[in-house]
């Protein structure tokens, strides 16, 4: 029996940000589960969720970090644990979690030190040659590999005959063959939702969607078959997509409910809804139950299932808030970033959902490299007749070429990255701040691209605003009374509860303010006690 200490590190947010919840980490629930599941002992340490109102300036003023600083995450792993695995599943959040490693490793320099998530998956050579604390890489899906990794630990075997790893081998990173995907996800154990201060979350309203009331996180399918350039999914899950039954994915929440009071789900599935007959067969089996909830797909989902028919059978069931991709309002475009969508299908199904009384978003990329001013300028279009077909709200991020994704690799071929360091991930966090934007397309600067940015979301809504000036009002009222009706109105909030929580604490210490807790940093390997060490009884590392 190992155990295991799971790090969720503090979430980062740019300070101009228009996106950026804070969530409950639902991947380190499923992980943790798995291990208990197979008699392990995990801890988790949700250093967002622990202390989601501590949010300083960080990174010269260019971030904020929402969570527990770097001593405090370090200072709550017990002494005897034999693993400590960190989610890193965003790019840009590599600095700060880079920080918390070298902080674990000089406080325990004999403990197993696992990363794992989608940055870890697609840079992981990268990782282990920048980052000597780290000890392995878990890639991909992860519930199964964690756990083999604790088994192995516990009986003394050999790390490397695992698969789904990177480790070094006489100092060089190289990778053990790629694990296959969980055939059969309805066997997953559910989040272990009781290990992560969930009340933290639930009594404050935080999560992906709007809020809707007390809201838990799910997933009711696994994986994406598309293979959008931007994306890294591909890398990361495959293109297999599977979904759970729904029954299951019922159970699972009338147990939220009597456990949490939860009255929402927000699904954060990469693509929730893809086959017709799946999501007519959830909102019949809820109508059947006689099930009273509201749920949310704020994460994006596709449009060819969801047709007039099944957009009534989703607001009858509680769906109040939907997401859809176009990604670009230019058909040049979505070929070339191989987006198989059909623009005026899926206007179609965003009319029948905003209809059918569903808050409806879509999600726009500005800058995509190659792309054209006039490519640009027909997306600004898309979006002018979004706000006259009724869309409630957009979210724009600015193009940033993603570790994993193939436009990231086809950049870096073409030399047009620059060296992959501290200043580059965080370079990545610019996608949703309206203040500042890189450019990677060679039409666009970075300030045709900023403007870009503003001048789609202006054009957006001030063409509803003023077809509809109901909503104006609406939106001031709910800001002001702290009531979620839209993503806007949730945006707003956010952006001005980051900024008051930054200014009570540069008022309260202005000696910190501005800078992250710095992790002492390490000179080549720490020293090694004479206690065998959790690395030492799983003996396939030098």
């Amino acid at each position: 029996m190992a155990k295991v200490t799971l790090v969720r590190p503090p979430a980062l947010v740019p300070k101009g940000s228009l996106q950026g919840p804070i969530t409950p980490p639902l991947g380190v629930a499923y992980l943790a589960a798995s291990l208990r599941a197979a008699g392990h002992v995990p801890v988790v340490i949700d250093a967002t969720g622990e202390a989601p109102f501590n949010q300083v300036l960080c990174f010269d003023d260019r971030l904020i970090a929402a969570g527990l600083p770097v001593d405090e995450i370090v200072a709550r792993i017990p002494e005897d644990t034999d693993i400590v695995g960190i989610s890193c599943m965003f790019s840009q959040d590599w600095p700060y979690a880079k920080r918390i490693v070298e902080a674990i490793r000089s406080r325990l320099p004999r403990v197993l030190i696992i990363a794992g998530g989608e940055h870890i998956t697609a840079l992981a050579s990268y990782i282990l040659e920048s980052c000597p604390e780290i000890d392995l890489c878990a890639l991909g899906e992860g519930e199964e590999t964690i756990v083999e990794i604790a088994a192995c630990v516990d009986k003394g075997g050999d790390l490397g005959n695992l698969h789904g790893l990177a480790l070094r081998r006489s100092g060089k990173p190289v990778q053990t063959p790629a694990r296959a995907r969980v055939r059969n996800i309805d066997a997953i154990p559910p989040p272990a939702w009781d290990l992560v201060p969930m009340n933290n979350y639930l009594d404050n309203g935080m999560g992906y969607g709007i809020d809707l009331g007390r809201s838990m996180p799910m997933l009711a399918t696994r994986g994406c078959p598309y293979q959008c350039t931007f994306c890294s999914n591909p890398v990361m899950w495959t293109t297999r997509w599977v979904a759970r039954d729904p029954g299951l994915v019922l159970d699972e929440f009338q147990d939220y409910a009597a456990r949490y009071q939860a009255t929402n789900i927000d699904f954060y599935d990469l693509t929730a809804i893809l086959k017709k007959d799946w999501i007519v067969k959830f909102c019949s089996m809820i109508e059947q139950r006689g099930m009273k909830f509201t749920w949310q797909t704020p994460s994006g989902t596709r449009s060819e299932a969801l047709d007039a028919e099944v957009c009534r059978a989703l607001y009858r069931s509680g769906c109040r808030y939907i997401s859809y991709a176009p990604e670009s309002g230019s058909p040049s475009v979505l070929k070339r970033i191989k987006k198989r969508v059909n623009l005026d299908k899926m206007m179609a199904s965003m009319r029948a959902a905003v209809k059918e009384g569903m808050s409806v978003k879509a999600n726009m990329i500005i800058g995509i490299p190659d792309e054209t001013r006039r490519e640009a300028w027909e997306s600004i279009g898309f979006l002018a007749k979004l706000a006259i077909l009724g869309v409630q709200d957009i979210g724009i991020s600015t193009f940033s070429p993603y570790p994993g994704s193939e436009l990231f690799d086809h950049l870096r071929e073409r030399g047009k990255l620059p060296k992959l360091n501290e200043d580059y991930f965080l370079s990545l966090a610019s996608q949703t701040d309206i203040s500042m934007s890189v450019s990677h397309c060679e039409n666009l600067s970075n300030r045709e691209v900023s403007i870009l940015h503003v001048v789609g979301y202006a054009t957006f809504y001030g063409l509803q605003y003023a077809i509809r000036p109901w909503r104006l009002v609406r939106t001031l009222y709910n800001v002001a009374s702290n009531k979620q009706k839209s993503r806007l109105d949730k945006l707003l909030q956010e952006l001005l509860q980051r900024r008051a929580a930054v200014k009570r604490r540069a008022l309260s210490e202005p000696q910190t303010s501005s800078t992250v807790a710095r992790a002492p940093t390490l000179n080549g390997t720490p020293p090694r006690n004479a206690e065998p060490s959790a690395l030492d009884r799983a003996g396939a590392l030098p």
